[in-house]
């Protein structure tokens, strides 16, 4: 390849001499600090800090995002004069740069250098450094010297290898930071009396996300307080015999509008949602009570919903309308205005003999009649053509849904439960949860979710009740 066609390619790096630098002559770079930068800094460097890497301890100081490095500045001034100016064959001699203000995650960067100073007598050049953020602030100034190539240099430019950074919990992290601007619910907290429950209720509270108030044995919630080491004096307590009791109070009081939300405690998921759906005391109505998980998975561009692994075993075709309906409610009170639901079967094609695509196909035209509002549905989608782009394009599927759903609806409980144990287990996913279609949110939290899951799943609750315009009735 000649010189003057190989500069053409962004493949190649072209360098400027020490005799072609002139004073004045610049060259400048746009980038936007992302997670995986800020990782990747951390790795090579060692430089743990939490401000630079926990989003908690970033919220806990004000502001609200963690911070880059500054020197990841000095590395993008190298990453200009070793491929632009004066490129190939630069070696770095020092620099000396002053750091105005932090850098934040999805801070967008603008750095330029300026020739100011050459010396004949060693060949360094001596360049003027400016960084400024996307708002015009100056985020960093200085100098840097480098030793100029003397020679000539055309070189392909090297690939680099592909790295991914996992930053687990990061779409759940995000759920809680939504919450910000509005006022805690209060959400009935039922039989709270083992570690995780309570502590989990508290932490929820403190981060202004709800407004607890626990049904329960007294003894037994004062009991785990003190064992733990906390103060429950300043809480509401609803006093009980059992965890029947507890959620048959909390229910009556989600019925009459004195809670907005309730949590599963220590007791049995049968216990609270057969208090939940009793026809005279419950708090039905009139749309089939359905489970979503919110599944954040790291290597998928945004966060997944996945319906119904936990309430309905096997349901026809009138109880999917609802569950997709429910889905659909919840993905715009997380801000996705129209999202994108698979119907999942194990095949793309339409067979007699294979129910889950028949019902797809039935819930694909009910939502073309406007039976289901608020999403586009298609379907039946295999799981690899509701997720993968790729797959959906080598099989040929032409579809606005496939390789980029929001929602995975399930055939039934057993397969929706697989795929969100499957990535959970297998691709390093986290998730939360919330059960819809009643008169109030329902959180299903396990005993052996994380502190992060519980915070999610509150936040999930505090959104839908401030965020959906209309109670279902």
């Amino acid at each position: 390849m000649s010189a003057n066609k190989a500069v053409e390619s962004s493949n190649y790096l072209e360098n400027k001499t020490f005799d072609e630098i002139n004073i004045g002559d610049t060259a400048c770079l746009t980038r936007t600090l992302t997670f995986e930068d800020i990782s990747l800094f951390a790795m090579a460097s060692g430089d743990v800090n939490p401000t630079h890497l926990d989003l908690e301890y970033a919220s806990s100081t004000g502001s609200g995002k963690v911070s880059g490095h500054s020197l990841w500045q000095g590395a993008l001034i190298s990453n200009i004069l070793g491929t632009q100016l004066p490129g190939p064959g630069t070696v770095y001699r020092r620099q000396d740069l002053q750091f105005s203000r932090p850098i934040l995650l999805s801070d967008t960067l603008t750095v330029t250098i300026t020739v100011s100073c050459k010396n004949d007598q060693d060949h360094t050049v001596i360049f003027d450094c400016i960084a400024v953020d996307q708002a015009g602030e100056v985020t960093c100034r200085g100098t840097a010297e480098v030793y100029a190539p003397m020679e000539k240099i055309i070189r392909e430019r090297s690939a680099l290898p592909e790295i991914h950074i996992n930053n687990p919990g990061a779409q759940l992290q995000r759920l809680v930071k939504m919450t910000e601007h509005f006022e805690p619910i209060r959400m009935a907290v039922v039989h709270p009396v083992d570690r995780n429950s309570l502590l989990g209720a508290i932490e929820a509270c403190q981060a202004r996300l709800i407004v607890p108030v626990l049904f329960g044995p007294r003894d037994k919630i004062v009991a785990v307080a003190k064992q733990e080491g906390v103060d429950v004096s300043g809480y509401e307590i609803i006093d009980t015999e059992h965890s029947h009791e507890a959620a048959e109070k909390a229910v009556a009081m989600a019925r009459s509008g004195e809670v907005d939300a309730l949590m599963k405690g220590s007791l049995h998921t049968d216990e609270l949602m057969g208090a939940a759906v009793r026809t005279a005391t419950g708090i039905k109505t009139a749309r089939r009570m359905s489970h979503v998980f919110v599944i954040d998975v790291p290597h998928y561009p945004r966060p997944i919903l996945v319906s119904d692994a936990a309430i309905n075993i096997a349901p026809t075709l009138q109880e999917k309308a609802d569950i997709v309906q429910n889905a659909i409610d919840l993905a715009h009170a997380l801000g996705i205005q129209q999202p994108l639901v698979a119907m999942l079967s194990a095949v793309e094609t339409i067979n007699p003999k294979l129910n889950s695509t028949l019902d797809a196909a039935a819930i694909c035209k009910m939502a073309h009649r406007r039976q289901i509002t608020g999403g586009i549905v298609d379907g039946p989608l295999a799981f690899d053509n509701a997720v993968s782009e790729e797959a959906a394009r080598i099989k040929g599927i032409d579809s606005p849904v496939a390789g980029r759903a929001d929602i995975l609806i399930s055939p039934d409980l057993e397969s929706g439960n697989m795929v969100a144990k499957q990535l959970e287990y297998m691709a390093e996913a986290q998730s939360c949860g919330i059960v819809l279609g009643a008169r109030v949110p329902i959180a299903l939290t396990s005993r052996a979710d994380s502190v992060l899951s519980r915070m999610a799943s509150c936040a999930l609750a505090l959104l839908l009740v401030r965020n959906l315009k209309k109670p279902m009735v």
